[in-house]
């Protein structure tokens, strides 16, 4: 209450505020999905008539083809209507023909399909046109978002906790948008981060009615012939989906996700607005940006894209559900792919207890630190062995039922391939050993990048500053979370860009360590990650892996070798014929060469400014005509032109020193 009291002194929004405006929303979303789903219900009940029909035509064809084989029947037998018959049956087959043909012309009309094959090459919808964007339809969603924003007063400025308010106001793209900043402190300050990674994508209730709504609409047919119960009391809500416990016919307890109508087309409208911003962004900052401002947007739009299809997290479970296969004290739910849409997830109900119900774990005979190791250990083997892991492990994922680990809503999950998750391993090695080249070589090899396009002297020397800050410290004194932030930022600063599947590995590991340290204090997650890098492997795999990598750099070496004495041979043909040339670049010696052509251009200047002012005076004691201003004319242009060079000269010198400390400051 006194929090509350002391934002509203200050004339920020109340709560009672944005509840009302939530339930604003929440109506205005509610009329919208029921007009679409009006929409979806004629358009069933049309697709049904068309179905009829095409089965009507279907039996009459195969009564014709009935008809077709007795007339060949009685041919065999010498029938002696064969005449009549067979023009009876060409004028009914002429007729069947003319129907088809008629319907076949009425088929593009009643078509749907986004995608359609012609003569030159397919033609697919746009953006707008798959998710029925408008313009007015994006301007009224941009008022709403300008009118939340200016009641957290975001043009005076906004603190940390003000912006996690706002983007939970905003709805569920703005919520994932934070989620995703909280990874990226080149973009935001770390307070900033640190109060944004808290954002969960809670929210009020959707009404029973529209989940029931939804699923018939998805389901075309009567819920009842689907479940025998469904709980109208949710198990969770958030901007998302929403929950419900349900009942199989067979009695099979099941967990329902039902996906809130609209919620896709309110995040491709925020999504097709923040590009517009991400273009106009990029046009004007060109070439001094540090962010990709469209490479972001495209990356939050992939995660939306994937998101809200619920068949992606389908197949998630399904494939979690085989790793699981291979470790005991691991499971998932069973999704039961038969019911599951685009828009509704059945998968089993798990009924356990939560991670963070830590006193009930204990009173159940758990221990805390075994489910902590067992739990940090696995996810190394998802990262590291299996490139597939669960990317969203916040408590409310995690829970433990009958001596399993058991972890739910698989809907965001990363993955791996088998070099980046070599490089990874060789990155944690790197560190432990406090080797500043092997760590360099490791981030070149995420990036894809070849060391020769990179300034390698500067990078060794930020990775040697890293390596002094976090390498030296102890395993349990580590902060992961500064440490990718430090390696990530000084990655840009390289121009090595990190891919977002380690951005994803970030943002999980640090998830989960927060959740340990709060939880299971006793637990050291990056201990636990090094041991098992050092016990995954065999004596006898690790000699084998050897092997093949000393046969493989031995194989490249050979072809490097014959290869350059094919160069020198070639070098040594252009010695001899006076047809060498040699070009070679001083690394870091691009600043003092650019800082003297600087120096040589102003001092060029200023000659020319010296000149034109000893020459108009000669011209004006001259007394030359035309006269202006008491000021011979050529005088008069001389002195113009040599004070418009002048300032030239000191605006320049004075943006480019206070560029230069900018610089040296950052």
């Amino acid at each position: 209450m006194p929090m509350n009291q002391h934002s509203d002194q200050h004339g920020n929004v109340t709560p009672d505020e944005l509840r009302r405006f939530a339930r604003e929303e929440h109506r205005d979303l509610r009329d919208e999905a029921r007009a679409e789903r009006h929409e979806e219900h004629e358009q069933a009940r049309a697709a049904r008539e068309r179905q009829h029909e095409a089965r009507v035509d279907t039996s009459k064809i195969v009564d014709l083809d009935a008809k077709l084989q007795d007339q060949e029947a009685h041919a065999d037998g010498g029938d002696a209507d064969e005449p009549h018959r067979a023009r009876l049956l060409e004028a009914e087959e002429t007729q069947e023909a003319a129907h088809i043909i008629e319907l076949r012309d009425q088929l593009p009309k009643a078509s749907k399909d986004p995608e359609t094959i012609g003569l030159f090459g397919a033609h697919r919808r746009s953006f707008a046109d798959q998710y029925h964007l408008t313009r007015r339809s994006k301007l009224k969603r941009l008022h709403q978002i300008g009118k939340i924003a200016m009641q957290f007063d975001a043009l005076k400025g906004l603190t940390p906790v003000k912006m996690r308010l706002m983007f939970e106001a905003l709805g569920p793209t703005f919520v994932k948008v934070g989620q995703i900043l909280s990874m990226r402190s080149e973009i935001l300050p770390q307070s900033f981060c640190d109060e944004l990674s808290k954002l969960r994508a809670d929210a009020d209730p959707m009404p029973y009615s529209i989940v029931l709504e939804t699923l018939e609409s998805e389901y075309r047919r009567p819920l009842g012939e689907v479940f025998r119960t469904i709980d109208p009391t949710p198990l969770g809500s958030a901007s998302l989906a929403q929950v419900h416990r349900a009942t199989l016919l067979n009695g099979e307890d099941v967990a329902v996700k039902v996906q809130r109508p609209g919620v896709r087309v309110t995040m491709a409208e925020d999504v097709s607005i923040m590009r517009s911003l991400a273009r106009g962004a990029t046009k004007i900052m060109h070439n001094a940006q540090v962010v990709d401002f469209q490479g972001v947007v495209e990356e939050l739009w992939d995660t939306f894209d994937e998101e809200t299809n619920f068949l992606n997290e389908a197949r998630n479970l399904s494939a979690f559900k085989r790793f699981c296969d291979g470790f005991a004290y691991m499971d998932c739910p069973t999704p039961y792919i038969d019911l599951c849409t685009e828009h509704v997830l059945v998968m089993e109900y798990i009924d356990g207890i939560p991670i963070s119900h830590t006193r009930e774990l204990i009173d159940d005979g758990y221990s805390l630190k075994e489910i902590g190791t067992k739990l940090v250990d696995n996810y190394a083997s998802q990262i590291l062995d299996a490139g597939f892991f669960h990317a969203d492990p916040h408590p409310g994922n995690i829970e433990i039922r009958g001596g399993q680990i058991v972890l739910l809503d698989l809907g965001m999950t990363g993955r791996l391939n088998a070099s980046t998750r070599a490089a990874l391993k060789q990155m944690l090695f790197a560190v432990a050993k406090q080797d500043s080249a092997q760590l360099a070589d490791a981030l070149l090899r995420f990036a894809g990048t070849e060391a020769d396009h990179t300034d390698y002297p500067s990078l060794l020397a930020d990775l040697d500053g890293i390596i002094e800050e976090f390498g030296t410290v102890n395993l349990e004194d580590l902060d992961l979370a500064q440490f990718l932030t430090s390696l990530t930022q000084m990655a840009r600063r390289h121009g090595i860009e990190i891919p977002s599947s380690i951005t994803t590995v970030g943002r999980a590991l640090v998830t989960l360590e927060g959740l340990l340290d709060k939880f299971i204090p006793d637990v050291n997650m990056i201990e636990i990650i090094s041991e098992h890098i050092e016990h995954s492997k065999t004596k006898t795999q690790t000699i084998k892996d050897e092997a093949e990598q000393l046969a493989i750099e031995s194989h490249a070496a050979l072809h490097g070798a014959l290869k350059s004495m094919s160069e020198a041979n070639v070098a040594l043909h252009m010695l001899t014929r006076g047809e060498l040339r040699t070009n070679f670049e001083l690394v870091g010696s691009e600043e003092p060469l650019q800082q003297l052509s600087d120096m040589v251009n102003r001092l060029t200047m200023a000659l020319i400014v010296v000149g034109l002012f000893i020459g108009s005076s000669i011209v004006y004691y001259a007394g030359m005509k035309p006269i202006i201003f008491g000021i011979p004319l050529v005088g008069f242009l001389g002195y113009v032109v040599a004070f418009v060079l002048s300032c030239w000269i000191v605006i320049d010198i004075y943006l480019k020193g206070r560029e230069r400390r900018h610089r040296k400051h950052k």
